[in-house]
């Protein structure tokens, strides 16, 4: 056991700050034999401490103590190492010992949206919509495996050749991804997907262009007259940024029912249930989908329910759930228009329920939802609303749509940035009569707002 010290933990720097503290032998691609010495310390590091024991200390407390015993580690080694080389490879074993390795300080890195591991010597960062390589390397596909699994051992699940893909999440509610060998031929493959520790707020979103104050204020009455709401985009389009904003409108009064495959909702309401799925255990039992956590919510005595992303049999339960008393849900789904979300939903329905007609089908997604949000990431990595479509019934045998708000792309700055604008269609939606019963009066000119972005 270390002795107790008063030392001051080092400050903590940002990727960048660590790289360019060492230009000539940037963050996580040292020379080989300082990778030889880095993992010999941890060895000896670990060897020498409890970590047990020390778990019951303060953190802080903690990496001040193990710091100084590394420090005494370093000075033993008869490598010969400038003061720089011993503070980076210093901070590097603390990553080890304490965090996620070289993930560390892109994770501190609040200007990054993924982090994309391709085997262990490459690594891909996401900034304002664009992809970047780093220097950020691993030692081998055993040191990655390793990082992988203290990431998805934290959540309680496993990755071996038995399951050799799996969701999980950091304890900030980042979405995290791994799959590794024989379905990785090259290496494994990590996918982080980063959630800011501070939400985004409806006035956020305004700010930054994904839609006008117009089309909030519509969304703000639709959630608070307790529409079903259907956000549908791509991959990485916003959809649960989106998700968190619009649920900031629900009364604080209300009981919310969340559900989801990895929990990364950030829910402010007093009053929230937070319900996650469950793998099989290593003898392929005891899953538990999505279907099973909101046939049992409907139990729970739910004002609302939010399903993280609809993508199979529990959507036929979700539209019934939105048909029988649990208006006011909201959730997400992979589509590329609104179009495309309601034939998603009908095929979803028809794997739930292959028996139920096609006309039937369309009824319930008719009846059930009222309004589609759909976003997009346009080609300069920027985030924008650019439908948002009413479901106003059938039409014989065709759900019918009609687009309230709409963003009309009209081109390219010499920069690459996307000029267009966001225009209301100049209708008025059916639903705005129940606006009008909760008592939401919108002002006149909303629906004839043109904004240039």
């Amino acid at each position: 056991m270390l002795p107790t010290l008063d030392i001051r933990p080092t400050q903590q720097l940002t990727w960048d700050q660590r790289l360019l503290r060492n230009s000539t032998r940037p963050r996580g691609i040292l020379k080989p034999e300082y990778q030889e010495l880095k993992f010999t310390l941890h060895r000896k590091l670990l060897d020498k401490i409890n970590l047990e024991a020390l778990a019951t200390i303060d953190n802080q407390r903690v990496r001040g103590e193990v710091r100084q015993a590394l420090i005494a580690l370093i000075d033993e080694e008869p490598t010969l190492l400038s003061s720089l080389e011993k503070q980076q490879i210093c901070d590097e074993v603390l990553d080890e010992v304490f965090g996620l390795g070289p993930l560390e300080p892109l994770l501190q890195d609040s200007t990054i949206s993924d982090i994309l591991v391709n085997t262990h010597k490459q690594v891909y960062v996401e900034r304002k919509g664009i992809l970047e390589l780093t220097s950020v390397g691993f030692r081998d596909d055993a040191h990655l495996l390793r990082i992988i699994d203290k990431i998805v051992s934290q959540v309680g699940r496993r990755v071996d050749e038995s399951t050799p893909m799996v969701d999980a999440r950091l304890s900030d509610g980042s979405r995290v991804n791994a799959i590794i060998p024989p379905l990785a031929v090259d290496g494994p493959i990590l996918s982080i997907r980063r959630f800011s520790t501070d939400k985004l707020m409806p006035p956020d979103l305004v700010e930054r262009n994904s839609m006008t104050a117009g089309m909030m204020e519509l969304l703000e009455a639709a959630v608070k007259a307790r529409m079903n709401i259907i956000i549908s985009g791509g991959t990485g389009a916003g959809k649960t940024t989106l998700l968190n904003a619009l649920s900031a409108f629900i009364s604080a009064k209300e009981r919310i029912v969340t559900i989801e495959d990895a929990a990364e909702l950030q829910l402010k309401q007093p009053h929230v249930v937070r319900l996650e799925t469950r793998p099989p255990n290593l003898e392929g039992q005891g899953a538990v989908r999505q279907r099973e956590l909101l046939i049992n919510s409907l139990r729970m005595r739910p004002d609302r329910i939010v399903v993280g992303e609809v993508r199979g049999g529990e959507a036929l339960d979700m539209l019934q759930a939105m048909n029988t008393g649990h208006d006011g849900s909201l959730t997400t789904i992979h589509a590329n228009s609104p179009r495309d979300a309601i034939s998603r939903l009908e095929v979803m329905v028809s794997l739930a329920n292959a028996n139920m007609q096609l006309v039937s089908i369309r009824q319930q997604v008719a009846s059930a939802v009222h309004l589609i949000v759909q976003a997009a990431r346009l080609s300069d990595g920027s985030r924008r609303v650019i439908n948002v479509t009413e479901v106003t019934g059938m039409e014989g045998e065709v759900v019918t749509l009609q687009d309230i708000f709409v963003f009309e792309k009209r081109g390219l700055t010499p920069e690459g940035q996307v000029i267009g604008r966001f225009a209301a269609t100049g209708i008025r939606p059916k639903f705005y009569e129940k606006l009008l019963s909760a008592g939401i009066r919108l002002r006149p000119d909303l629906f004839d707002e043109v904004v240039e972005v």
